[in-house]
């Protein structure tokens, strides 16, 4: 036993009779607009900030050599 369900139509023509074609590129059209981006946007590399801090100095004897370095 098959049971059908009603299902309301996304997108609904208003006038004209547009082809097969002319659908399928305005479905496509706004799904690319609709779609969330894929990938996350990240920072260029050149304004990321943390490469202006220090890292850590190096412990042990003669370690005062390295503080005034990058």
């Amino acid at each position: 036993m098959t049971t059908q369900t009603s299902v309301e139509p996304r997108v609904r023509v208003l006038g004209g009779d547009p082809t097969d074609a002319e659908l399928a590129a305005l479905i496509t059209s706004l799904m690319t607009v609709a779609e969330p981006p894929r990938s996350t946007w990240s920072r260029p590399i050149w304004s990321d900030r943390s490469r202006t801090l220090r890292t850590d100095l190096p412990h042990g004897p003669h370690a005062w050599r390295h503080s005034f370095g990058p």
